[in-house]
């Protein structure tokens, strides 16, 4: 199974996004305090969090309680800091995979980062013009990386439209 992981997350729609992602792929959320907005009803429908009752979530009050769960499963730190593209990374080894990315200001932090080098991983592109990629298109190229390799394992390959007779 294939974790998403958000590190202090500050924008609604990019967290509602992410959530929708989730939903789609069967990837529990994980959501590293303190968080740049707030969860209850009023404000997720306003945020457009409407898969939100749909995503298996867990909150964690800091990145330590986080780290304490993944244990030694197989985490990955996604940044654009970081020597090794993402498609290099096996995920097709039938471990649980955690995905971590950071808050979209800041990124995860430097010195938790450079602890951890061999964890990280980049999606390629041109630093010259654009400082980051947005963090829910991000999640979903990993996760939809990951999948990819292990075969899109309890996901609909196909689907067809009501009317089509299927023989």
């Amino acid at each position: 199974m294939n974790h998403i992981a958000l590190f202090e997350p500050l924008i609604p729609a990019n967290t509602g996004n992410i959530s929708r992602t989730c939903a789609a792929t069967n990837a529990p959320l994980h959501l590293i305090e303190p968080l740049g907005f707030s969860t209850d009803d009023k404000h997720l429908k306003r945020a457009g969090l409407d898969y939100w009752d749909s995503v298996d979530i867990t909150y964690h009050p800091n990145l330590e309680a986080f780290l304490k769960e993944v244990g030694d499963r197989p985490l990955h730190l996604i940044s654009k800091f970081a020597n090794k593209v993402y498609t290099e990374e096996n995920f097709a080894d039938d471990r649980d995979h955690f995905f971590l990315f950071g808050k979209e200001t800041t990124g995860l932090p430097e010195d938790f980062m450079r602890e951890n080098e061999e964890k990280c991983l980049r999606i390629p592109m041109n630093d010259t013009h654009v400082r980051a990629l947005n963090l829910s298109n991000t999640a979903a190229m990993i996760v939809y990386e990951a999948l990819r390799q292990q075969g899109f394992p309890n996901l609909e390959l196909t689907h067809h439209y009501p009317n089509d007779k299927i023989d």
